[in-house]
């Protein structure tokens, strides 16, 4: 490691001594700050699948094969590494595929499509079959994780999510699985040892079963609500679910921007938010040549009326970048981020292709639900698909599926600063530094136990 000369014996001309204060510097690591405060950070990826695939169909050549990775943040930033085990998974998705619970102790991740044949062939997207298969993954030892458990279940998992107890875990299916399925979620019982039980397929009042999917979920702080996002409605649904696990509709249907992919609940639990991808058939490629994305807030019980219902209401919207498929809220409600695909993902003989990726960042008022973007910020990266916060709101992790270099194997888990300037409090900026973990290529999904 490269450190500062010592300061104490030096001079400046004319035999002034250096001020003290720079001799504490000697140390001092030249590549910046990292505090990244939590316990473990844990991401899965896809090995399956080179990023262009979305475009020609082709996997590419494989690189290992799909993993959790379980990254411990204790010690020296700079000797992070991952520990890694088996998991079916798919990029093919929301970023919503891996979930831990609260007290960090087990990981659930679901298969939205299968591996692709286990030969040396030349393979397609069309290769692989949709996937029915839920793995629990023990993490009791994080440099160590070890799967406790694999259950089949409906096909086409899409996301997974755990109460805040760390007692059930919901799981949303598409309604492209080709199952014809009879309920758009399943809820499951976590018992002491991390395994599940059989689900319970909760029938939900109103919902266009078949017609939609519930594209992602989230559980209120307090565990009595759920919501969830519809992805081609392009709606979102409040939910109450009872001890017996009965899924009981609260309030009216919201309304949200167009194809939306993640939500959110904000720490307190006062507003939700989520992201807008702005895909469709109107769209040159579906999704190639979409336009910039959105980031909305909603107020959950913005009015209560006179016969004891209550109407949630639609706040603020700021842009983000192209393909804004991550979202993370920091544990302060200070920030909100998405991870911005770009058009980072086509193919190099692509005159589309954007060679960087970005994230946005936005300043939330959780007592308002307001946002004001800060900015859009670029980087060198390939197809960045989720990222959460640390438990201090001032560090990102963000996942970045590949590299343009391509002798470089694996994804990475880079780590972002969040800098406002000390002598112009309003020029904050979010940082890429150059701490980085490697993990196995195709990372996608991420969580973190804090």
């Amino acid at each position: 490691m490269r450190r500062l000369p010592s300061l104490t014996a030096l001079t400046v001309a004319g035999g002034l001594a250096l001020s003290p204060s720079l001799a504490a510097q000697e140390t001092r690591d030249l590549r910046g700050q990292l505090d990244f405060e939590g316990r473990y950070l844990v991401s899965i990826s896809d090995a399956d699948m080179v990023s262009s695939a979305y475009v020609n169909g082709m996997l590419g050549p494989r690189e290992g094969a799909d993993a959790l990775a379980v990254i411990p943040l204790d010690g020296d930033p700079r000797d992070w590494e991952a520990a890694e085990v088996f998991a079916s998974n798919s990029v093919a998705g929301p970023p919503a595929a891996v979930e831990v619970t609260p007290d960090g102790q087990f990981a659930f991740v679901v298969e939205t499509f299968t591996p692709r044949p286990d030969n040396d062939e030349e393979h397609s997207f069309g290769d692989k079959s949709i996937g029915s298969t839920l793995t629990v993954v023990g993490l009791s030892d994080p440099s160590a994780p070890e799967v406790l458990q694999t259950l089949t279940v409906g096909q086409r998992p899409i996301a997974v999510e755990v109460n805040p107890a760390g007692t059930l875990v919901a799981v949303s299916y598409s309604i492209e699985g080709g199952s014809g399925a009879e309920t758009p979620m399943q809820i499951f019982r976590i018992g002491d040892d991390g395994t599940l039980g059989k689900p319970v397929s909760p029938m939900i009042e109103g919902y266009p079963l078949g017609e939609d999917n519930i594209m992602d979920m989230d559980w209120h702080p307090d565990g009595e609500v759920m919501v969830w996002i519809n992805q081609f409605a392009n709606t979102m649904q409040f939910a109450r679910v009872t001890e017996d696990l009965v899924v009981e509709p609260y309030g009216n249907i919201v309304e949200i921007d167009r194809a939306p992919y993640r939500v959110l609940f904000t720490p307190d639990g006062s507003h939700v938010v989520t992201n807008a991808l702005y895909w469709g058939q109107d769209i040159a490629g579906t999704w190639i040549e979409a336009p910039r994305g959105q980031l909305l807030t909603v107020r959950m019980n913005a009015e209560e009326r006179d016969d004891g219902t209550v109407r949630h209401a639609v706040i603020d919207r700021v842009m983000t970048g192209v393909s804004p498929e991550g979202l993370a809220v920091s544990p302060n409600g200070r920030w909100v981020a998405t991870t911005n695909l770009e058009r980072s993902y086509l193919p190099y003989d692509d005159a589309r292709i954007t060679w960087y990726s970005s994230v946005t960042l936005a300043a939330l008022d959780q007592e308002t639900g307001d946002l004001t973007e800060i900015g859009t910020f670029s980087y060198d990266g390939i197809l960045p698909e989720a990222a959460v916060f640390d438990n201090s709101g001032n560090y990102l992790a963000v996942a970045n599926f590949d590299h343009f270099d391509d002798r470089r194997e694996g994804s990475s888990i880079d780590f972002w600063r969040i800098q406002t300037d000390p002598l112009d409090p309003g020029n904050t900026q979010l940082i890429k530094t150059e701490h980085s973990v490697p993990v196995t290529r195709g990372a996608h999904s991420m969580a973190i136990a804090r």
